[in-house]
């Protein structure tokens, strides 16, 4: 009997490492951001052309690989123009492949990845986060989307396509996006210890992030409004274009100061950061050299 509880015990402890294991073994870096590369995150409804610009950009330039990722959608089929590949080439983008399968097994095969190997972009496109860790993770695609940062490109995201870079998986609920914390709770983690929510401010979602906070409050909480787009490398962030990000660090900062302000406790509390504004990552504090202080003209 008594091996049987300590068989069973071990069995468990065995489940729970493969529960909160990561698609891809946690590489070891002082950063939060990728170490070589960076990442474009955008909350959504992705319509300025200068995001998808600074995406071409940091890949390369126009003749620069890119790859475009349709699996969130979720559609049977997808042609040549999915997950806004027309929009790269309309902006004189040369080499742009869209690549899906919602088979794993697929996606662990050379021939499939292979467009992979000479990438130097990515960019996965809007449905739900889910299904693109129920065909990617711990497959050889996944592991060259690292790989395309570690050579210095660009991996980038909309809508699903943020959420899917960090490490903890927001909305990634078979049954709903409602749902915070669901079934699926492992990101591909280009963005580490941290959960990335989106459509922040358009569908009112600016609580929801307190849902997973409360649960792994060790986390690092960025949701970005539509058309925003978050751009990482190493620890420096810096909001692009739109509107806002908020961030849940369990501080606060405003730039017009805080000192009189009544604020709720750390565990209920949030901050904006707009086009232009830098965040420290590994400090987890907003950088405030060169910041423009307009909290005068109002």
């Amino acid at each position: 009997m008594k091996g049987i509880i300590q068989n069973s015990v071990l069995a468990l402890a065995a489940q729970a490492a493969l529960a909160s294991a990561g698609p891809v073994t946690e590489r070891q870096t002082q950063y939060v951001g990728p170490e070589n590369g960076t990442l474009v995150i955008i909350g959504g409804n992705a319509q300025d052309d200068a995001i998808y610009q600074r995406i071409i950009d940091l890949a390369g330039g126009p003749d620069a690989p890119i790859i475009t990722i349709p699996t969130a959608d979720g559609a049977p089929t997808y042609d040549n123009d999915a997950a806004n590949a027309a929009t790269f080439r309309r902006l004189g983008a040369k080499n742009v492949t869209v690549l899906h399968t919602y088979d794993p097994k697929v996606a662990d095969t050379e021939e499939f990845a292979a467009p992979l190997r000479t990438a130097k972009g990515v960019f996965f496109g809007g449905g739900r986060q889910w299904r693109l860790v129920d065909a990617y993770a711990g497959t050889l695609t996944e592991r060259l989307f690292h790989e395309v940062l570690d050579r210095g490109g660009v991996v980038s995201g909309s809508s699903a396509g943020a959420s899917i870079q960090g490490s903890f998986l927001a909305r990634g609920d078979t049954a709903t996006n409602q749902i915070l914390v669901g079934d699926h709770q492992v990101g591909f983690g280009f963005l580490k210890n941290a959960a990335i929510d989106q459509h922040v401010l358009v569908r009112g979602r600016q609580f929801d992030m307190f849902d997973i906070l409360k649960v792994r409050p060790e986390l690092l909480g960025i949701a970005i409004d539509e058309n925003t787009a978050l751009i990482v490398s190493k620890n420096d962030a810096e909001v692009y274009r739109g509107t806002y990000v908020i961030i849940y660090d369990g501080g606060f900062w405003s730039r017009e100061g805080s000192e009189l302000k009544h604020l709720p406790n750390s565990s209920s509390i949030f901050y904006f950061l707009r086009n232009g504004d830098k965040y420290d990552l590994g400090k987890r504090q907003v950088v405030v050299q060169d910041l423009v202080d307009q909290s005068a003209e109002l």
